[in-house]
């Protein structure tokens, strides 16, 4: 044997011992590993099942939980007066839409529904007062849009003047309720006033007096007109230093009616004689009379009551004296010698008016800062009168306002009740809507200033030819396009300028189509060339009837 292959044999000997030792290890850890996790003896099993513990419910027994509470809260759900309210609002609004754009018969069906809507609520509804409320305001609405499509307003001559409530309360004599004295003390006593308050026999007759039916709608009135003015008034009375209080003057005066006339011809929400108002700076016109102007005629009212506070050091005797004049109250106590209101009216040397103007005051004070114990704390007052302010450099009439606008000429009015004519003069600062500077600006602009008095804009609609246009304005067709130097018809959404009261005018106007293109005027319009009649106006409103009757289309004419 050679030695190649002795050492050929010891390597297959080793490798075959090698494979040995390693298949006894591989079968020997295994179940070495295997064992290792077995228990040795086994043992009995046993399951235990534990009560789930019980959940204490008595935190949300009688509550919801905090989030769904406040989710609750921050949704509350409508009630069925409300509803009918928004219902009646919404065929309003909608009415008013289809005024402007010339639907008729589409305006009268909506004017009739927002009425019905109201007119049809359960007399047991609760918040029945807010409902009937709702529909006084329709109806009055609606009945400004009658008179205004059948062009009453353009050919009004003279202003329409409101009751001033002075002269149905304070010429007469209320009985007063003594049972009322230990409550009005007690509120007297907890009341925080700056205008002093008192309790005695004439304060509880008018308490008393605006606590009857026929007061309680006097004075509810009043209060829920008050919210149109209220920040104004307020934020004058506080820059002239005067009691707060103050504001009651303005309800007792007019019931917040800028256009009230006394029978003595004291106007506006202030109720200033010509004289007076001329004193502080209220300006009067044949066009024009500041003392219906609200902003105006309260500033100079408050400048008035502080002279006279001023004169007298007392504040009931300075509401005497704004009643019957300063004259009369020196008068009376020059004779008397008391500088004191209540003196002089025992000793009957005021006026019968006077001398009871300030227990009603007083009285109106009262029941007003304590609404819960006079069931007044859930009035619906009116909103705010919001609007912007522009200086007129020319003369414009309302219904060229109220087009470039998209407002009625009635909104317009209501806005500037000291225009005693449809024509502001130039020079007048006009409030109009708030946001509708901008298009109102840009439509003047596209009309000659000598022409702003009797010239409208017109929002062609679908369907309108030049003819019809014309048709509508007594203008010729020839004028019109002239005015807005145009080659081709209009089409629908274009704004014209109308050549009204100059049908044979040739001057041409800018093109207000190109500077509707622009951006320079808004395309919305609600305007009183489109309006017609929507209710039998005068007969309507004095029956005090609600329904709407025919509506009959308007032409307009130079008058306009």
């Amino acid at each position: 044997m050679t030695v190649s292959h002795r050492s050929s044999l010891l390597t297959i000997a080793g490798t075959i011992s090698l494979a040995v030792v390693l298949s006894s290890c591989a079968s020997s850890k295994p179940q070495a590993f295997k064992l290792s996790f077995l228990p040795s003896t086994p043992q009995p099993v046993v399951v235990t099942i534990e009560e789930p513990p019980r959940m204490t419910l008595v935190r949300y027994a009688n509550e919801s939980p905090e989030l769904v509470r406040r989710a609750l809260a921050a949704t509350p759900r409508p009630s069925e007066a409300e509803g009918l309210i928004v219902m009646a609002e919404d065929h309003f609004q909608s009415g008013k839409r289809l005024y402007g754009q010339g639907d008729i018969a589409g305006a009268r069906r909506e004017f009739d529904l927002s009425l019905d809507v109201l007119l049809l609520a359960p007399e047991n509804l609760p918040e029945r007062q807010r409902v009937e409320r709702k529909l006084d305001q329709l109806a009055e609405s609606i009945y400004h849009y009658d008179l205004e499509g059948l062009g009453a307003l353009a050919a009004q001559r003279e202003v329409i003047y409101d009751k001033s409530p002075l002269d149905s309360i304070l010429e007469l004599t209320f009985p007063s309720d003594p049972n009322l004295r230990p409550k009005v003390k007690e509120e007297i006593d907890a009341t925080a006033s700056q205008l002093p308050l008192e309790e005695n026999d004439a304060v509880l007759s008018y308490i008393h007096y605006f606590s009857t039916e026929r007061g309680r709608k006097v004075l509810i009135s009043g209060l829920r007109r008050s919210g149109r003015y209220r920040g104004l008034v307020q934020r004058i009375l506080d820059n002239e230093g005067l009691p707060q209080e103050l504001i009651y003057l303005a309800q007792i005066e007019s019931g917040f009616l800028p256009r009230a006339r006394s029978n003595k011809s004291a106007v506006g929400m202030w109720q200033f004689v010509q004289f007076r108002g001329r004193q502080y700076g209220l300006l009067q016109s044949p066009v024009s009379d500041d003392r219906l102007d609200p902003e105006k005629a309260t500033r100079a009212a408050a400048r008035h009551l502080r002279d006279l506070y001023a004169m007298f050091g007392d504040w009931y005797l300075a509401m005497a004296a704004y009643n019957c004049g300063p004259g009369c109250v020196e008068r009376a106590v020059e004779r008397t010698g008391f500088a004191d209101f209540w003196e002089l009216r025992n000793r009957d040397v005021l006026p019968k008016e006077t001398a009871n103007y300030v227990p009603a005051i007083v009285a109106l004070t009262i029941m007003a800062k304590n609404p819960r114990d006079y069931d007044l704390q859930d009035l619906d007052f009116d909103q705010p009168v919001e609007y912007d302010s522009l200086g007129l450099d020319s003369a414009v009439s309302l219904a060229l306002l109220a087009d470039a606008s998209g407002r009625a000429v009635s909104d317009l009015q209501e806005l500037n009740p000291s225009l005693l004519k449809p024509v502001a003069p130039a020079g007048y600062e006009l409030r109009v809507p708030k946001g509708a500077s901008p298009s109102i600006l840009a439509a003047l602009d596209c009309v000659p200033p000598a022409h702003r008095t009797q010239w409208r804009i017109h929002k062609v609609l679908e369907g309108e030819t030049l003819a019809d246009i014309a048709h509508r304005y007594s203008t010729p067709a020839s004028a019109i396009t002239a005015a807005n130097e145009r080659a081709h018809l209009p089409e629908t959404g274009d704004l014209l300028v109308i050549p009204v009261g100059h049908a044979s005018s040739t001057t041409s106007g800018p093109r207000l189509v190109a500077a509707a293109q622009h951006g320079r005027t808004s395309p919305r319009r609600t305007s009183s060339a489109h309006r017609t009649a929507t209710v039998p106006a005068t007969a309507a409103k004095q029956k005090g009837a609600y329904k709407t009757a025919s509506l009959a289309p308007k032409r307009h004419s130079s008058a306009d």
